[in-house]
């Protein structure tokens, strides 16, 4: 894998017309995790327009009990979202991946409005159209309260 690459073309990647989103599947070890590694990228930048450039007009979401379709209501759950986990962090890894679908792990970091920090734990499946675009993300999350002490990605 190849994070310098990532972190280089991601600027690049922006504003970009979504014609077709590199790596493309079927994927391999290495492009999976430059997947995988772009969208950790994506995340922390906390841009959702960056973010819904990487998804189909029509992708379907679920993340925990929330179900939606499409690249505005991505932006508009990911603005929801930003606004009120400040500081977020994420680190994602790769757990699997075959022909167009990658499964990752995840955790992230945030505290709310009242300061409370909190560590979520989640899995994520993906599933990606010929062009590389994200058409279906399910995501599985768990929140737990933690100390400001006890954060990892400061």
């Amino acid at each position: 894998m190849n994070e310098t690459l990532a972190r280089e073309a991601a600027p690049l990647l922006k504003g970009v017309p979504t014609v077709s989103r590199p790596p493309l599947p079927p994927f391999t070890e290495e492009t999976a995790r430059l997947k995988v590694q772009m969208a950790e990228d994506a995340w922390n930048s906390k841009d959702p327009e960056r973010c819904a450039a990487a998804y189909t007009e029509d992708s379907w979401w679920r993340n925990r009990s929330e179900f939606f379709t499409g690249r505005e209501a991505i932006k508009a759950f990911l603005t929801r979202k930003w606004a009120k986990e400040h500081e977020y962090r994420l680190k994602k890894r790769l757990f699997a991946f075959h022909g167009n679908r990658i499964s990752v792990c995840f955790e992230y970091e945030y505290h709310d409005d009242a300061g409370q920090w909190w560590r979520a734990y989640g899995n994520e499946n993906w599933t990606f159209d010929e062009r590389g675009l994200m058409a279906r993300r399910e995501a599985s999350i768990n929140d737990v309260p933690i100390a400001e002490s006890d954060r990892q990605f400061k």
